[in-house]
């Protein structure tokens, strides 16, 4: 092994994760047994959103319609993590009907036009309380 004197120092040593969920009352409590979010190494991972107000109750009508209240309920949460939509890294999207995609890709598209972070969109057979799409993101922390 080549290592140059005095570029790393034996024994490596580790840093403790410090891990710090998130609560904001600004989008949907939690529905079970997790946070909102949870902080870790500057990185925010926020659990996947529903079309839920922040008192919990459903949103109804289009996708769009929905997919505007998922990204309020991301914003707030990512807001409460010292993060914003400009820091999302990857987006992970769950959709009961794929066919739904086209219309949510046109609120994804007003949120990440310039930015634009690493995603998947996948059709679930089923979302939880029978939603219509779900909505996790990872970002980093503002610094």
């Amino acid at each position: 092994m080549f290592v140059r004197s005095g570029l790393i120092k034996l024994p490596f040593q580790r840093a403790m994760t410090t891990l710090t969920p998130v609560a904001t009352k600004n989008a949907p409590p939690a529905a079970a047994s997790y946070s909102q979010a949870m902080k870790a190494n500057n990185l925010v991972f926020v659990s996947g959103q529903i079309p839920y107000t922040p008192d919990n109750k459903p949103v109804e009508g289009s996708i769009a319609d929905k997919a505007e209240q998922v990204f309020k309920n991301v914003s707030a949460i990512l807001e409460a993590s010292n993060s914003s939509f400009e820091k999302v890294v990857k987006v992970n999207v769950f959709l009961a009907d794929i066919k739904s995609f086209a219309e949510f890709n046109t609120v994804y598209a007003k949120y990440f036009s310039v930015h634009k972070p690493a995603r998947s969109c996948v059709a679930a057979a089923a979302l939880p309380l029978n939603v219509d799409l779900e909505m996790e993101v990872i970002a980093a922390e503002n610094d």
